[in-house]
């Protein structure tokens, strides 16, 4: 009985790791150049206000610098996220 289980648990598992190699399509979106861009760049950005947070935080920035650094960041960064949902609702369509 327990080699029984174990089977059904070994079979289990292994369905459960391969199952992503099963799958013949995948979504447009994944596989879109300037989707893949626009996420690199928002991350890159991301990093950046963090970045700048911990700079903050260290003292290496004063408030009103840190207030104008986050400012032109965060303008940047949410433009970057339109443009990023823009690009994966074309991919979506074509």
């Amino acid at each position: 009985m327990e080699a029984i289980l174990f089977a059904i648990f070994v079979l289990a598992a292994a369905g459960f790791v391969t199952r992503p190699f099963w799958a013949g399509t995948t979504d447009p979106v994944d596989e879109d150049p300037a989707v893949a861009g626009l996420e690199a760049a928002r991350d890159h950005k991301f990093r950046e206000i963090r970045d700048a947070e911990t700079d903050l935080a260290t003292g290496k920035l004063t408030q009103t610098d840190y207030d104008k650094v986050s400012g032109e960041l965060r303008g940047d960064a949410t433009e970057l996220l339109a443009e990023l949902d823009q690009a994966k609702e074309r991919a979506r369509r074509a």
